[in-house]
């Protein structure tokens, strides 16, 4: 108990030090508004690509949909903060999204996970994200294929500093746990894990739903920061984009996925200046990274405390 205390406080205390030292920053003008926006589409994309991680990392189906329930979310804010634009509205627009997200995904999964595997399961998400876009491009009350415009900025980079801790410390939490055991055993071996008892369908509809469910959450930040939002924001290539985190910074990794969002971000922000050869040269990077790394800058190494204060421990009895 003393112990798991001990890494509860060590991790509380990480999380504490970063929000400061960025406050600090701002505050001394070290961050400016062009990097404070980098830092906020950092988060957003941390908590998309962690909740991707789960469905492929760890529960070993392949998703294209993440777009989708991203674009729940997004829209569920917008709508209801144009007429309660308060942060209670946004509070409760954040778990209408959430709620709507894992109902549509509890259905969907539903329907394909019982029969289709890999690629075909892939298209079949693929084909419901843009199933979900095309419902929003249709109807009066998003806007249709305009978008919405002036939605209530209620979100800042604190809001999405804190839900990135949440929705990591309940997605560890969950992965860490019996359930998330369950989850593993499935991605390692699906027969094997039906034949010790394990209801493979329910692990895997569970990790699906959770993973959508975080997706809404980014969706309503990037909605309430940019304060503009359209169907086109949600299409395939922004599925494929949070894919491209996963993937490079190790599939199976919650870390790697840190990594990776953070670099990525400052790489984007970076070549900015370079006009139209930025995604010419972004595109080189991602190669040349795969080429060198395909495991993932990471592959699936976490960074843990236990493992930390474990080498500390080595280390001094050694030199004792």
């Amino acid at each position: 108990m003393k112990a798991n205390l001990k890494y509860i406080l060590s991790w509380l205390a990480v999380m504490v030090l970063g929000f400061a030292l960025i406050d600090v920053l701002i505050l001394g003008g070290v961050i400016d508004t062009f990097i404070e926006n980098m830092l906020v589409t950092i988060g957003i994309n941390i908590i998309l690509a962690t909740g991707l991680n789960l469905i492929i990392g760890f529960s070993g189906q392949f998703s294209l949909g993440h777009a989708g329930f991203m674009a729940i979310g997004a829209y569920a804010t917008a709508i209801i903060t144009q007429y309660w634009s308060t942060e209670l509205g946004f509070i409760i627009s954040l778990f209408v999204g959430m709620a709507l997200a894992a109902i549509i995904a509890a259905i969907i999964g539903t329907a394909t996970f019982i029969r289709l595997k890999g690629d075909y399961l892939a298209i079949a998400t693929l084909g419901a994200a843009e199933i979900i876009r095309n419902v929003i491009n249709n109807l009066k009350i998003t806007g249709g294929s305009s978008g919405m415009f002036n939605i209530p900025q209620l979100c800042s980079w604190p809001t999405v500093y804190v839900l990135v801790c949440i929705t990591t410390v309940v997605l560890l939490n969950f992965i860490r746990s019996r359930d998330g055991r369950a989850i593993k055993a499935v991605r390692e071996d699906e027969i094997a894990a039906s034949a010790m008892g394990i209801n493979t369908t329910k692990w895997k509809l569970a990790a699906f739903v959770l993973g959508g469910v975080t997706a809404a959450i980014a969706g309503s930040l990037h909605a309430s920061y940019l304060q503009t939002i359209a169907p086109s924001d949600f299409g395939i290539m922004e599925s494929i984009s949070i894919l491209v985190i996963v993937v490079l910074g190790g599939v199976g990794s919650m870390t790697g996925t840190f990594l990776a969002a953070t670099v990525l971000g400052v790489l984007d922000t970076v070549l900015q200046n370079f006009g139209s050869l930025r995604m010419v040269i972004y595109a080189i990077a991602l190669i040349l990274i795969m080429i060198f790394k395909p495991s993932g800058l990471l592959g699936n190494w976490e960074f843990s405390f236990k493992n930390l204060f474990a080498r500390f421990t080595k280390k001094k009895e050694a030199r004792s």
